[in-house]
């Protein structure tokens, strides 16, 4: 990044779903340039047409964003690339940008799943390219699209957990971010705990369990609503299963209490009841529609799975994470685990711990095996 700190940045977005559009209206509020590409290609259609992208809620503005027709274009006009896109498309989405991408330009991953970031800054090291990979734990934003030209942008978080891959550009990768989304990002120890701050998958596991025939049927309900008592109880054995992992691996991480408080900006208590003041204060959500919800097809393979590996890496078998992943897999008729395209790309399953401490500190992967003790 060479850009003067006193001139607005150029931000390549490399999505077109509700997280993108919703990241683009909060850059484009704090005064900097997002362009949007669709790795689909239909996915800013609407805008292409001519109409303006509207966002409301948290984040209220009209604009018209730039768009790119293509990874190499996104790239080319671009200071900072963020990829905004479901986890099972970061790899293909990352090898489309890794042809293009220039040393020095920054990648965000928005958010990071299942060492991506690893396996991109891997890639590029492969390339002769030197640049900071910058991994969220979670997105600046949430929201839902409510047209082909709107979003609704549900929350601006307070706190992001983040890292950069090499970790020696921290420091660098954490003010860059702050230029670009304010005051909100906290460094943490490295990719691995990064990984294990992502409460998503073990959030989701368990609204999705316990409400998978209103999925299925597509109904129309409150997700804090439907953080029940019981439901709570199970969030709260699965972030104790995730913290244990973490502890174990001498990492500090987030607490679910402390997600719901810092994301939903709501009192702590019971996950129940800080789920049940979200839905009072309007502020609960709708849960999916649909039982294609990337609550299951997104954060099974590449958010419990991943989990459940780390668990077995550090000796500490993550029980109710295994058991979720099993029975989405019957319930769904698939092998999610086998999809998680990422996991085989940096062979985690050969690794040791000394070994994966080594590649996400240096972001080379032969290097790491090199030098296991």
């Amino acid at each position: 990044m060479t850009v003067a700190d006193d001139t607005p940045v150029r931000v390549g977005i490399a999505g077109a779903g509700s997280i993108a559009f919703a990241t683009a209206a909060l850059l484009h509020e704090n005064g900097h340039v997002p362009m949007l590409w669709s790795p689909s290609g239909n996915g800013t259609d609407a805008l292409a047409a001519g109409g303006p992208l509207t966002a409301t809620g948290a984040v209220e503005t009209v604009f018209a964003p730039a768009l790119a027709a293509s990874a190499e274009a996104l790239v080319a006009a671009n200071d900072v690339i963020l990829i905004a896109v479901p986890g099972y498309g970061h790899k293909a989405v990352m090898d489309t940008l890794i042809p293009h991408l220039r040393p020095g330009q920054a990648v965000i991953i928005s958010s990071h799943a299942s060492f991506g970031g690893l396996y991109l800054a891997d890639a590029l090291a492969a390339r002769g390219v030197r640049l900071p990979v910058i991994a969220w734990g979670t997105t600046a934003v949430t929201g839902r699209k409510t047209a082909p030209d709107r979003v609704q942008v549900n929350t601006v978080r307070a706190r992001i957990d983040m890292c950069t891959v090499p970790e020696s550009d921290a420091h660098a990768g954490q003010a860059l971010c702050i230029r670009l989304f304010g005051e909100r990002f906290l460094l943490r120890d490295g990719l691995l705990a990064i990984t294990l701050s992502n409460l998503n998958p073990q959030n989701h596991m368990g609204i999705a369990l316990a409400n998978m025939t209103r999925m299925e049927r597509g109904e129309t309900w409150g997700q804090g609503e439907n953080v029940t008592p019981n439901v709570g109880r199970l969030l709260e054995a699965l972030d104790r299963e995730r913290l244990a992992i973490a502890e174990a691996l001498g990492l500090s991480v987030r607490t679910i209490f402390e997600h719901f408080h810092l994301s939903f900006h709501v009192p702590v208590a019971s996950i129940s009841e800080m789920n049940q003041n979200m839905h009072r204060e309007g502020r609960g959500g709708t849960g999916p529609a649909t039982a294609d919800s990337r609550y299951v097809t997104e954060d099974v393979p590449f958010g419990l799975a991943v989990t459940s590996a780390l668990g077995r890496i550090a000796g500490v078998p993550a029980r109710l994470h295994e058991a979720g992943t099993e029975i989405f897999s019957a319930m769904y008729g698939r092998d999610f685990p086998a999809e998680n395209d990422l996991l085989d790309a940096i062979g985690l399953q050969e690794m040791d711990i000394h070994t994966l401490r080594g590649a996400v500190r240096t972001g080379r992967l032969e290097e790491a095996v090199a030098n296991e003790p």
